[in-house]
């Protein structure tokens, strides 16, 4: 099938009579239920116009013996929540009948009604985080047992966003012993689900959230949070502890005579000691930890917020936290990444006409504006990537690569360049089968930076010599330097400025010394290094034993 034109069909069919409006409806179920969710066209929207048309047609019952029926797929969100939307059985129906990702359920359940939510309560095949999302909606097993007669008895549950409670409005019910049967039902519940009301009759019933931990207080709180205002005094805590400890001056509570000066420096407030009274569950020495808190709009301190645990072992206060030349580099980058990236993002939303025509002068300059964004992205990664291996906070992957087919490809792949200036590598591998313990994507960069680099400023006809050799389970390989670089003394090699020496191909933005330290913080990082040996660079990198070839049993006899 080339194209499927399937919906198209069953659109041209004019739905007049009874039997062809549930054929067609079915159809409808059957084909938009296996639709992938990002799809959007003007015919599966015409689709889901005729689905609501026929929906008006044909009664609820029977839509919702169609959904519950074998055979169909409910795979699509958006079908599933237009069923939603409909009578209780069709939703009920379509909500049992859904096989839906859990990321769908998290998108959609939010979305539907807490009246329709309910009808979920019964799968036991949802995902553990849709049935912990339901639980925190409220839904969870919140229905009445079915009663004794053949058509179970409707209970429509309103919920009203103004009001605080949820009523249950029952519909009028026929026969004698109607209201009758709600009672006993209701009374099963509470003596089945062991309901205890301990607020008064109007109270809004409370969400299960999981703050078990801190309504109930034990005979002996050993901590609880806290909030300050300006002044030290609480204005916030745990529920809990709250009508215990809420209007209480930490002031009149503290024992450290430093209290009074941090404070009033809001500097952070760090195992202070303090002495409550009052309640059994309060009383004694407690440990302070507080941080300030300040107004957004003013910059001035309103208070702190903090915890307090009893006083046990003392704890060591933490060294100072200093932030290093690398961390400094790493937020600089971050912060810098963002405007540029929004600069890059809206030239190319120029350059190509995303919103509409634009002039060709316009698209020219916005095309040269992502060109240089995006080198300054390149720019920023080189940056980042080298204060985070010299810093450790980065490693290079692990792995088994071949370095002297690596080489031989790198050295391949220049000398598209190389060979019509007469230039180039004479590679010579005196080593049998070297593999390094690192990533082959991690020993391609480096090779790709090292090589592209003496190649980018070699002279005309200067052919470089490159020894791949074996020494005390370590590849090393020699390089020898062009003449520019190696007229430079010592430590000068990694510490050129940009543009110091000219470069045909550029292996970074920051020109030859930021390349060679970047490729040595690499050799570093991999357990080796990057060092200079007179007129040559020497690139060391970690090797992995090869199995043998051939093993003898240590048991056998020589016969």
């Amino acid at each position: 099938m080339h194209f499927d034109d399937r919906l198209a069909t069953v659109l041209r069919l004019s739905a007049t009579g009874k039997a062809v409006q549930r054929i067609q409806f079915r159809q409808l179920l059957d084909l938009l239920g296996t639709a992938l969710a990002e799809e959007r066209s003007e015919r599966l929207d015409a689709a889901f116009v005729r689905l609501g048309e026929l929906s008006a047609r044909i009664p609820s019952r029977d839509r919702a013996a169609m959904i519950g029926g074998g055979g169909l797929r409910l795979r699509s969100p958006r079908l599933v929540a237009a069923l939603a939307e409909g009578e209780p059985e069709v939703a009920s129906a379509a909500l049992q009948r859904a096989q839906l990702e859990p990321d769908q359920w998290l998108d959609l359940i939010p979305a539907l009604r807490p009246s329709t939510r309910t009808f979920l309560r019964q799968r036991d095949d949802l995902a553990f985080e849709v049935k912990a999302l339901l639980t925190r909606l409220g839904v969870n097993d919140r229905g009445l047992p079915p009663g004794p007669s053949e058509e179970p008895l409707e209970l429509e549950i309103r919920v009203d966003e103004e009001a605080d409670a949820n009523i249950l409005m029952p519909q009028p019910v026929t026969g004698e012993n109607g209201i009758g049967a709600i009672v006993k039902r209701i009374e099963a519940y509470r003596k089945n689900k062991q309901v205890i009301e301990q607020g008064p009759a109007n109270d809004a019933p409370r969400l299960p959230l999981g703050e078990d931990h801190v309504l109930n207080v034990p005979e002996e709180v050993q901590a609880f949070d806290f909030a300050t205002d300006a002044g030290g005094q609480i204005i916030w805590s745990d529920p809990g502890v709250a009508p215990m400890v809420q209007g209480l001056r930490l002031a009149s509570a503290a024992r450290d005579g430093d209290f009074a000066a941090l404070t009033r420096r809001n500097q952070p407030l760090r195992g202070l000691s303090m002495e409550l009274g009052g309640a059994t569950a309060i009383a004694g020495k407690w440990q302070l930890d507080a941080a300030p808190w300040f107004d957004p709009l003013t910059g001035n301190g309103i208070g702190y917020r903090g915890r307090m645990r009893r006083q046990g072992e003392a704890i060591a206060p933490l060294p100072p936290v200093r932030d290093s030349q690398a961390d400094r580099i790493r937020q600089m980058l971050h912060e810098l990444r963002t405007p540029v990236n929004a600069i890059q993002v809206g030239a190319e939303i120029i350059q190509q006409q995303l919103f509409g025509p634009s002039p060709h002068e316009y698209r020219a300059l916005a095309a040269g504006i992502a060109s240089d964004a995006a080198r300054m992205m390149a720019a920023f990664d080189e940056l980042d990537r080298l204060a985070k291996l010299e810093s450790g906070a980065m490693e290079l992957d692990t792995g088994a690569t071949d370095l002297a087919l690596v080489i031989s490809a790198t050295v391949a792949q220049l000398s598209a360049h190389t060979a019509h200036r007469g230039s180039g590598f004479a590679f010579r591998n005196e080593a049998d089968g070297v593999l390094v313990g690192i990533a082959k994507l991690d020993v391609e960069q480096i090779a790709w930076r090292l090589l592209a680099t003496l190649a980018g400023v070699s002279a005309p006809h200067e052919a470089l010599k490159l020894r791949l050799r074996e020494r005390d389970s370590k590849a090393r390989l020699d390089l020898t330097l062009p003449a520019c670089l190696a007229a430079l003394d010592g430590e000068s090699l990694f510490t050129a400025a940009v543009g110091a020496i000219p470069q045909v191909i550029s292996a970074g933005v920051f020109g030859v010394g930021f390349a060679l330290r970047l490729a040595r913080a690499e050799a570093r990082a991999a357990g080796g290094d990057l060092v200079r040996k007179d007129g040559k660079l020497r690139l060391t990198l970690p090797g992995l034993t090869l199995p043998l070839a051939d093993h003898t049993d240590g048991n056998r006899t020589a016969g």
